[in-house]
C-alpha cells in the first residue's frame, strides 16, 4: 500500500470523511457515481455495454417500484483508490444490506456505525497479528476510508443490493464489470497483494496473474468460517504477510 499498511492506516485514523450525502442509491445514472480517472475508460466501456445497459434498466426498475438500494455511491471504491494507487485488493461480495451500513467500500461501515461481525473479526486478526488496536467506538469506527485513500482497493464483486435482502442484485451485470477491474489492476498495477477470504473471493482467482502478485487465501472472517480449517481466517498472519510484500516491493516514486 502506498506507502503504508493497514496496521499504520489504523493506528492515524481519525474522523473519516463521512459517506455521500443521501442513505440509499438516489437514481440509475453512472454520470452521478464518481471515480479516479484511471478507471473512468473502463468504466465507461461497460455501461455502454448491452450488459451495463441491462443493469442500469435494471436498477431503474427496482428504483420505480420504490425499492431502497444500498449504497448511495456504488463505485465509491473507484473514486477513493485510483489504479496508479493499488497496493492491496481486499474482495467481498455484496454490500451490507442494513440502512445506513454500506458506505460503497468492502465490509467497511459508516462512522459510529457498530461493527458488523467479519469487520470485528478483520480487528481481531489485525490485532493479533501487527498488534493494531481495534478502533473505538463512534469514532474513528469501522469505516475503512483511510484504508482506500492509502491504496487498499476494497471492492466489492456485487456493488448495490436491496434493504433487507443480502446478495438480490446478484447475477445482474456488477460481477462483469468488476472482473474487469480485477483484471485492469493485475495486468496494469504495481505488484499487489490480493487478499482472498472465502470461496467467493477465491473464485476470482483465475483472473490474477500470480507471477505478478501476492495471492492469499483464507477463511472468510464470518464467524461461521473464521476459525474453522484447514485455512481460518483467524491466525492467517495476511497483514503481517502484506506488510513484508510491500517492503520487498515498494511503490515507484
Amino acid at each position: 500500500m502506498s506507502p503504508s499498511m493497514p496496521d499504520d492506516i489504523l493506528s492515524t485514523l481519525e474522523a473519516p470523511p463521512p459517506a455521500p450525502a443521501g442513505a440509499q442509491l438516489q437514481s440509475a445514472d453512472p454520470s452521478a457515481w464518481l471515480v479516479a480517472p484511471g478507471w473512468q475508460p473502463l468504466v465507461d466501456e461497460f455501461f455502454q455495454s448491452a450488459a451495463g445497459q441491462g443493469l442500469l434498466g435494471f436498477l431503474q426498475q427496482r428504483l420505480q417500484a420504490g425499492a431502497s438500494i444500498f449504497p448511495p455511491q456504488p463505485l465509491r471504491a473507484l473514486q477513493l483508490t485510483p489504479p496508479s494507487a493499488v497496493r492491496v485488493v481486499i474482495l467481498g461480495q455484496d454490500p451490507y444490506h442494513g440502512r445506513g451500513q454500506a458506505e460503497g467500500l468492502a465490509f467497511s461501515v459508516a462512522p459510529g456505525v457498530p461493527f458488523p461481525p467479519s469487520l470485528r473479526n478483520i480487528f481481531k486478526e489485525l490485532q493479533r497479528d501487527l498488534g493494531t488496536p481495534i478502533p473505538a467506538l463512534p469514532q474513528p469506527g469501522g469505516s475503512l476510508v483511510k484504508w482506500a485513500q492509502k491504496g487498499v482497493l476494497l471492492l466489492n464483486t456485487c456493488l448495490t443490493v436491496e434493504e433487507g435482502q443480502p446478495a438480490s442484485h446478484s447475477g445482474k451485470g456488477w460481477e462483469l464489470l468488476t472482473d474487469a477491474i480485477i483484471r485492469q489492476v493485475s495486468q496494469e498495477a504495481q505488484p499487489a497483494v490480493f487478499m482472498l477470504w472465502g470461496a467467493h473471493a477465491q473464485s476470482k482467482r483465475p483472473l490474477i496473474d500470480a507471477s505478478r502478485h501476492l495471492v492469499l487465501t483464507a477463511n472468510h472472517p464470518s464467524p461461521l468460517s473464521a476459525l474453522r480449517p484447514p485455512l481460518p481466517f483467524i491466525g492467517c498472519g495476511h497483514f503481517s504477510q502484506a506488510r513484508a510484500w510491500r517492503d520487498a516491493h515498494p511503490a515507484p516514486v
